[in-house]
């Protein structure tokens, strides 16, 4: 089945396209509608490809980077969509379509090994929805990060509290599953090795990344007016975040880590 991702992905590019174009007319109607159908389209191609995916696997294809890269090209386009028709941001359209496009041709130029293979600790019913769970929510802090950088750079400021509070919102969303994720990996912990926590270099990560969205929570709460650096520190925090995703597979300290389970 994973043969078949080259030819979705011209398609999937094409339509994400095609909604970023249509954003320059999205005053009329039919070009609102048309730009929900085309991520709609999108969004359901996608998903029926990861569903027969998991089906032809016999499990999710959630374990190695390229597998969880599949699912935030699906993700990102769909929260996208949600925040484009609730909020009607334009610029969120382009911005999200150019994030999964990106993602698609990383997985294009370097595919994974999507072996039908799971090693035992990972034949675990809390696999699944520890993965996907960390994976929507980096999904929602990627939409976030896009939202700070348009306000620090494009959004005048008499507008910045309307902005920071849509930010606010999807951070409350992101850290509640993140935090989800986080017990989902300690219970699967516990009963694969017996600890629930053992600051294995990823799980460390994943607090640094967690800790740092907390703190930008408090600090709206003291520092509400604040705007700009509080843009900043969720622009950071997301870097910190690719770090913990991505990063740690390309570390020294990865050799010592159960969470690198190899391309």
């Amino acid at each position: 089945m994973i043969e078949y991702f080259k030819y979705l992905v011209f398609p999937g590019i094409v339509l994400l396209i095609l909604s970023s174009l249509f954003v320059l007319w999205d005053k009329k109607l039919i070009y609102r509608n048309s730009i929900h159908l085309f991520l709609s389209a999108y969004s359901l191609l996608f998903l029926a490809f990861i569903v027969l995916l998991w089906v032809e696997m016999g499990r999710a294809p959630l374990r190695t980077l390229g597998e969880t890269r599949l699912w935030y090209a699906f993700f990102i386009p769909l929260m996208t969509l949600v925040l484009y028709y609730r909020g009607k941001w334009r610029w969120v359209v382009p911005y999200g379509s150019l994030m999964a496009i990106v993602f698609l041709i990383i997985n294009l130029v370097k595919p994974e090994n999507f072996s039908k293979e799971l090693m035992p600790a990972l034949q675990s019913v809390w696999f699944a929805p520890h993965v996907i769970v960390y994976i929507f929510s980096y999904a929602i802090f990627g939409m976030v990060t896009l939202f700070s950088i348009h306000q620090l750079f494009y959004v005048k400021v008499k507008k910045w509290d309307e902005w920071s509070s849509a930010s606010d919102t999807m951070i409350y969303i992101g850290f509640a599953l993140l935090t989800l994720g986080l017990l989902f990996g300690a219970i699967w912990a516990k009963q694969a090795w017996g600890h629930y926590w053992t600051w294995d270099p990823k799980e460390v990560w994943a607090l640094i990344t967690w800790m740092i969205y907390l703190l930008y929570m408090h600090y709206r709460l003291a520092f509400k007016p604040e705007y700009s650096l509080a843009a900043k520190i969720l622009i950071i925090a997301f870097i910190l975040l690719l770090l913990c995703w991505f990063g740690i597979h390309y570390m020294p300290i990865a050799s010592q880590s159960v969470h690198t389970y190899g391309g």
